[in-house]
């Protein structure tokens, strides 16, 4: 399938309506399918998720990071991150 390129969402059921680009469209998405269970850039691989994600703050969309402890050989922390607010999808591009 196809990735998302660009999406028309709403905020919520009767905020503003935004259209968003590219990565941030991509890393929207992702967001959006995982649900309550938020999203890692280790499930997910992509760069720089964590601008993808400063970008759709900006745009007014409430995304939650939660720390998560990884163990291994190079234990430490990563960010989970989570849809809070309620977005309705319009529209979906992919190529």
């Amino acid at each position: 399938m196809a990735e998302v390129t660009q999406m028309h969402i709403r905020l919520g059921t009767e905020g503003p309506a935004l259209t968003v680009k590219g990565r941030m469209a991509w890393a929207l998405h992702e967001l959006v399918r995982a649900g309550e269970l938020g999203c890692t850039p280790i499930e997910r691989p992509a760069p720089r998720w964590s601008h993808y994600i400063f970008k759709l703050r900006k745009a007014g969309l409430a995304i939650e990071t939660v720390d998560e402890s990884h163990g291994g050989a190079y234990s430490g922390c990563h960010g989970r991150y989570v849809l809070r607010t309620p977005v309705l999808v319009i529209e979906e591009v992919r190529r």
